[in-house]
């Protein structure tokens, strides 16, 4: 029977197929050894009833690495010709009877492992539950767990003979591996594990290079084979990236590379976590609340080196809400393990468009094949090939990161773990290997809140450390993320519904998952951190007009004042936030004007950053902006950086004054966190280039642009950016600030539960008005959203009864089928240019031409590179009216996973110049100056 023949050499005959189970087997031990935590294995080992018994599950999970493809003794057999011929005269004579319908060996191999295990004497009394756990695990090898009662045809699986073989595969497995027992228990979140574990391990043996080079020399005993096996292991998981290191702890600020001691949060939790933490049990949830600027990352990172060590975790993953704080936070990172001795630890960037980042070398992107079936066996078309794409890409560049030791990136990738797509397995055994640390967790909408909290459950259950850090996070949001962890840990829903779990601010609260008992930091620290962190921030609120007919409530006339004393001689910085990029261009060209009237590439000193530049310009932009408003400087002698929501999470900016439009109150305080986010810093080490504040910045300053404050309405143009009903109590609420200061952190939180806290009171004084309307209206969406994601989300840990619940939506889901987040469907814009002679290029200059792909679709790494990077992502609505044809990619991309979907906007150059073009009612054209302009 052969295993693996694709891609192989054709002069010798094909990959035996239990050379491969063996191959497998031998991996998933290494990885229990090796790979997995020392708090997985005893997850592992309390889901099959072996607590205090880690050989035994350690062999359990051998086993079903080596069964795991068992259902290829099969019609699968007749997939590839060449693989067929070895077949003997008894077997192969069986080729038309076994072909008339054809499934996928992960289905068949479900539904043979009942009969082999019962040939084995392993199947009887109260181990047959257990054996269709084993089963489910072997049918969900290929990433989606299917019902065991759909059974296949039984001419697939073949008459008596086959049985036979089916029964000598195992057979041989089973005694190599010293013949293990089956489990009497084998509970679901335990076998997502094993799954998980036996999809890595069979993806690790299965790469061309390691297999072609055991079918050139095979050795003629399976033990020998067996004990090869494992001395390779190694050297696999290694090759991959996947194998742990050990770090050199460091002092705080030698670890971070920051001057001076921690702050007293930081103290805090360095002196007094470890004795919360105690001997630790089923893992714990730390709730870290402070100001923006007061080194919650660093508290987060020293916090995981305490929860690390007390429950067996190795390494973490550090989740943020967008790719441009996850890059950032990269870096900051790969310095932390760099001064910590982890230069070969596993650090990757988790995001959809991380491999675009310089942090990956081309090198690093062009990985071998991994050879997971051969033959279309099931006829899946296109689904079958990019789902043989997968395993290369989770094990090289942008998909393996979840699975590295360390992962900073997206919470997108994280949430998936719980949506019924391919391969949450593979995310649920990565993620529970490590300290979980979520960061901004207060940037989430109602959907993403339920899957958060739906991943806490899960992580719960495994007894995962859990780190959520926050500036701005309702008491209300925070209440429900613990008690989904703590049910996830066992606690019954009606107790935790008596108990509330209410966080200090500043402070961290830590619930221990075992006890559910809650330890705050000590009045001492926080009274330390609130003296020594504090700050009084003015917060001033101009009543403007959006658009002509507001005389000097303009908008923009208003902006041009505030900043006046910025284009004096002591010059100055400041931060301009707006809603939309419209609105932030249209405010950066009319600042330009007023007061620089270089561009950017002419260095001017008013800046523009938002989301729409091509990547490659957007990255550039933002360390620019960083650099030049971040804490070491060079700081500029005037700058005015005039940007969108990018700016609110985790940039490190400070700016002598920030001036927004009205936003929701915790992303007021958000884009506050830039102002003046150093000066205690500064105070103590000096200013960067000796350069302080000018005279006209006394103190930190918001200023807030309110087009509601004196019966105006919502402009236009921001359509449904943010709740009208939010805006309007945030409006009040400014309104009302005695003294028209914040005292921040003192009455950070009180703001933030005025505006955004989870009261179903409304004040009906006026029936039927705008305001009740806004408030049904801000209700009723979050109530969907909620209800969204439920729906779509897998079940709490502990519901699951059969496997197939983590896929028990309809159809072939898969990851880019099911959305983390609400909202408008996106696409990546290639902004193209069309020259008088017909050639189409990259750049206006016509000195960089599109690059063609080869036969097949495919094109060299920094080719393909060159092109994402200078993609844009859009609303996909944006384009429902251009002919297709227009903005499809060229014909010679149709072929290529990325580039295929890709639309191009063919810009005609004149005079040097990209014109706009039309689509549908609008226009669109990109200017080096302003980014993709939409009119």
């Amino acid at each position: 029977m052969w295993g693996k023949s694709r891609g192989l050499d054709p002069g010798l005959p094909p990959y035996p197929l239990v050379r491969h189970l063996l191959d497998t087997a031998a991996m998933a031990l290494h990885l229990w050894d090796v790979f997995l935590s020392e708090n997985q294995r005893v997850r592992i080992a309390e889901g099959m009833g072996l607590s205090g018994g880690l050989e035994r599950a350690r062999a359990v999970v051998g086993w079903c690495a080596g069964l795991h493809d068992l259902g290829k003794v099969s019609g699968f057999q007749f997939c590839s010709q060449r693989g067929s011929r070895y077949l003997g005269a008894e077997l192969g004579g069986d080729r038309v009877v076994m072909c008339v319908e054809r499934f996928g060996h992960d289905v068949a191999g479900a539904q043979g492992v009942g009969e082999v295990l019962a040939g084995l004497g392993l199947a009887v009394g109260g181990e047959a539950r257990a054996a269709e756990r084993l089963a489910e695990v072997v049918g969900g090898h290929h990433g989606r767990f299917h019902r065991l009662e759909d059974g296949i045809a039984a001419a697939f699986l073949g008459g008596a003979a086959w049985a036979r073989q089916r029964m000598a595969h195992a057979a041989a497995v089973h005694g190599v591996l010293g013949a293990p027992a089956v489990p009497g228990v084998f509970k679901a979140p335990a076998a997502v594990l094993v799954t998980g574990v036996v999809i890595l391990a069979d993806w690790l043996v299965s790469q061309e290079d390691y297999l072609r080079r055991r079918q050139r020399g095979l050795e003629p005993v399976l033990a020998d084979h067996f004990r090869r096996s494992q001395r390779e292991a190694a050297g696999l998981l290694a090759g991959a990236g996947l194998a742990p290191v050990a770090l050199e702890r460091k002092e705080f600020a030698q670890a971070y590379g920051i001057r001076g001691e921690p702050n007293p949060l930081q103290r805090s939790v360095m002196d007094e976590l470890r004795q919360a933490v105690g001997e630790g049990g089923r893992g714990g949830i730390l709730l870290v609340t402070a100001a923006p600027g007061d080194g919650k990352s660093e508290t987060a990172l020293e916090a995981e080196r305490i929860l690390s060590e007390a429950f067996g975790t190795q390494g973490y993953a550090f989740l943020l809400p967008t790719m441009a704080t996850s890059d950032q936070m990269h870096g900051r990172v790969a310095k932390a393990l760099m001064r910590q001795s982890g230069e070969d630890a596993g650090l990757t960037l988790v995001h959809s468009m991380a491999w675009l980042s310089s942090a990956y070398a081309d090198g690093d992107l062009a990985a071998q094949g991994v050879l997971t079936c051969d033959g279309d066996e099931v006829g899946e078309g296109s689904g079958r090939a990019e789902a043989d794409m997968r395993p290369q890409r989770w094990l090289r560049g942008s998909k393996r990161p979840l699975l590295a030791q360390f992962a900073v990136g997206t919470i997108d990738q994280a949430l998936m773990a719980v949506l019924p797509v391919r391969h949450n397995a593979l995310r649920l055994l990565a993620l529970s290997g490590k300290t979980f640390i979520v960061d901004e967790a207060h940037a989430y909408d109602p959907y993403m809140q339920v899957l958060l909290g739906r991943l806490l459950n899960w992580l719960g259950a495994y007894g995962v450390p859990v780190v959520l850090l926050s500036a701005t996070l309702p008491a209300s949001v925070s209440d429900r993320l613990v008690k989904e962890y703590l049910q996830g840990a066992g606690h019954p829903t009606r107790a935790l519904g008596k108990r509330t779990f209410p966080a200090p601010y500043p402070g961290w609260l830590y619930v221990d998952g075992a006890s559910a008992q809650c330890t705050q930091i000590s009045q001492r620290r926080r009274t330390q951190q609130a003296a020594e962190r504090g700050m009084d921030l003015r917060v001033g609120v101009e009543p403007v007009v959006h658009g002509a007919g507001g005389g000097a409530r303009t908008r923009l006339a208003v902006l041009e004042r505030l900043l006046d004393a910025v284009s004096g001689a002591e010059g100055g910085t400041a931060l301009v936030v707006c809603n939309t990029v419209g609105d932030a261009q249209d405010t950066y060209l009319r600042l330009r004007e007023r007061f620089d009237g270089r561009s950017h590439r002419e260095g001017g000193s008013v800046q523009l950053l938002h989301a729409r530049f091509p990547g490659d310009v957007r990255e550039a932009r933002t360390r620019e902006v960083t650099e030049g408003l971040g804490r070491t400087g060079p700081r500029p002698l005037r700058r005015i950086v005039v940007a969108t929501q990018v700016v609110e999470q985790s940039l490190d900016l400070d700016a002598d004054i920030v001036i927004s439009d009205l936003a929701p109150l915790s992303l007021l305080l958000q884009r506050a966190g830039r102002c003046w986010r150093h000066e205690k810093y500064w105070a103590r080490h000096g200013h960067p280039g000796g350069r302080g504040r000018p005279g006209w910045a006394s103190g930190p300053r918001l200023v807030v642009l309110d087009p509601i404050a004196e019966g105006g309405k919502t402009p236009r143009q921001w359509g449904e950016v943010y709740s009208e009903h939010l805006l309007s109590v945030t409006s009040r609420t400014l309104a009302g600030i005695a003294g028209g200061t914040v005292s921040v952190p003192g009455d950070v939180q009180a703001l933030v539960e005025a505006v955004h806290g989870d009261s179903e009171d409304f004040h009906w004084d006026t029936p039927g008005g705008g305001a009740a309307a806004a408030w049904t209206a801000h209700k009723g969406k979050e109530m969907a959203e909620r209800s969204m994601a439920g729906l779509l989300a897998v079940p709490r840990a502990r519901s699951v009864s059969a496997l197939h619940d983590l896929h028990s939506l309809p159809g072939e889901e898969d990851e880019w089928e099911v959305s983390t987040r609400l909202g408008a469907d996106s696409v990546r814009l290639l902004c193209a240019y069309v020259h008088k002679d017909g050639r189409l290029t990259l750049d206006v200059e016509g000195e960089r031409p599109l690059p063609r792909a080869a036969a097949g679709g495919t094109m060299p790494v920094p080719a393909v590179r060159e092109v994402m990077r200078r993609t844009i992502p859009v609303r996909a609505d944006w384009l429902k009216d251009a002919d297709p044809d227009s903005i499809a990619p060229p014909e010679s991309w149709t072929q290529h996973p990325m580039l295929a979907d890709l639309r191009v906007l063919h810009q005609l150059v004149q005079d040097g110049s990209a014109q706009a073009v039309k689509v549908g009612g609008t226009t669109l054209r990109l200017d080096e100056d302003l980014g993709l302009v939409r009119k």
